[in-house]
């Protein structure tokens, strides 16, 4: 029964037809304070429901308040940790809410963090452990992010390292696996040539073009990719909607860049 479960909660933050997603996370309150974007928590997902994303990722407490006007339906995802950009140890996140709440709280998915190469890893990956173990239980799907952050990584886009994130949510347990983007459709290949999941990526920090942003979704979709997860470069838009709308032409309609940038037009 619970992987009937899984399967119901899946469609609702995946595409049934095309198989893929776009998800807007926006959990970067607790990290990052009340940044540009996501001070009016009901525009913003108002904005992006309207615009055709499939899911939402946000903290608890958001929920609890009501993060809704109305609108479009869209899917909950609700994120399970966090750090904040004052601690000295920025990096290492801590489990803040549990299966069992996101559960009774609507979530129609959860997601974690974990951030590889510091000191902080073994505890993650025991809460990473713990989160599947009981996710399974109650058929909740569980989108990993996996970065490598830490004194070991030299660039945490280089490939090698980005193979292992993917590589690693798979042999978790994670249902989804978002990492960042390699920067080239080639080397983003190997990362889901390494992954038996699906993988989404991440859109980073705010980028310089429009352009810059559909390019890479382009590429990662080409590579194989389920998907985009894209939260700054989406929510900061001058207009949220309209970007959900060009990302989602890319990830769902296989449009080309300059089809997509017209919807923004």
């Amino acid at each position: 029964m619970t992987m009937i479960g899984k399967q119901i909660r899946l469609e609702r933050i995946i595409n049934r037809n095309t198989r893929k997603t776009v998800i807007v996370p926006m959990d970067h309150g607790i990290s990052l304070g009340p940044i540009d974007g996501l001070i009016d928590m009901k525009e913003a997902v108002s904005a992006v429901a309207e615009g055709g994303a499939n899911a939402v990722v946000e903290h608890k407490g958001l929920v609890m308040a009501g993060h809704r006007r109305g609108g479009r339906d869209i899917g909950l995802i609700i994120h399970l940790s966090a750090s904040t950009s004052l601690s000295p140890h920025p990096n290492a996140k801590s489990l803040v809410c549990s299966v069992e709440e996101a559960i009774k709280l609507g979530a129609d998915a959860i997601s974690i963090h974990v951030n590889i190469g510091n000191g902080d890893e073994g505890a993650m990956l025991r809460d990473f452990g713990r989160v599947v173990y009981e996710a399974s239980g109650w058929g909740m799907p569980l989108l990993a992010m996996v970065y490598p952050r830490g004194d070991k990584i030299r660039d945490e886009y280089d490939v090698k390292y980005i193979k292992h994130a993917a590589r690693l949510g798979h042999e978790m347990g994670a249902d989804i696996v978002k990492v960042s983007y390699t920067g080239s459709e080639d080397t983003f290949r190997d990362v889901i040539a390494g992954c038996g999941i699906p993988v989404v990526i991440a859109g980073g920090p705010k980028m310089d073009s429009d352009r810059d942003i559909l390019e890479m979704v382009k590429g990662a979709m080409n590579a194989g990719a389920a998907g985009a997860s894209i939260g700054r470069n989406v929510f900061q838009h001058k207009n949220p909607a309209k970007m959900v709308q060009a990302i989602s032409s890319i990830v769902h309609e296989n449009a080309g860049v300059e089809d997509a940038l017209r919807i923004l037009a």
